[in-house]
């Protein structure tokens, strides 16, 4: 009993690094590159801010990512606080840690995918390079990725007998 019930905190606390990793990794994406390097907005292949409305509109549309990204980190804050203190359990800084990863390669991935590639919402940087710029977040998406299982896989069960 006791140990199904410590997988099953495990489980959670590797849910909430998922959703923290998502989340906090959608607010790299959009701080760094949408405001810092302003290298692309959410929305700016087919709505290039080359004018104020258009540039109004681009960063409303990069307001509304930044408040999913805001709702996947809550909501990752507080499955962590439901997990009942499994960060605590051997190896559960690592699957904590893990998971993050996995979550922001995850994210990339998935967002690269589909907004650089399939929907052609915008690129990393766009102009002559961009496709170099593009698989280069893809690249890096994937090395988070499998870094993070890695760090989940290495924190196995904890000592823990899980059931599958």
């Amino acid at each position: 009993m006791q140990a199904s019930w410590r997988a099953r905190e495990q489980r959670r606390l590797l849910i909430a690094a998922v959703l923290l990793g998502v989340g906090l990794g959608g607010f790299v994406d959009g701080i760094v590159l949408h405001q810092v390097l302003q290298w692309h907005h959410l929305v700016s292949t087919p709505v290039p801010p080359d004018s104020l409305p258009n540039l109004e509109h681009n960063t409303f549309w990069d307001g509304m990512f930044h408040v999913g990204t805001w709702a996947v980190t809550v909501a990752g804050v507080f499955v962590l606080a439901s997990s009942d203190g499994a960060r605590n359990d051997p190896g559960g800084t690592r699957r904590l840690i893990g998971g993050m990863l996995a979550g922001w390669g995850g994210f990339n991935l998935v967002e690269g995918l589909i907004d650089h590639h399939v929907l052609a919402l915008h690129h990393v940087r766009p102009g002559p390079d961009q496709l170099v710029y593009d698989l280069g977040f893809l690249l890096v998406g994937a090395g988070l990725l499998l870094t993070g299982i890695a760090l989940v896989r290495a924190a196995g069960s904890g000592g823990v007998a899980t059931s599958r």
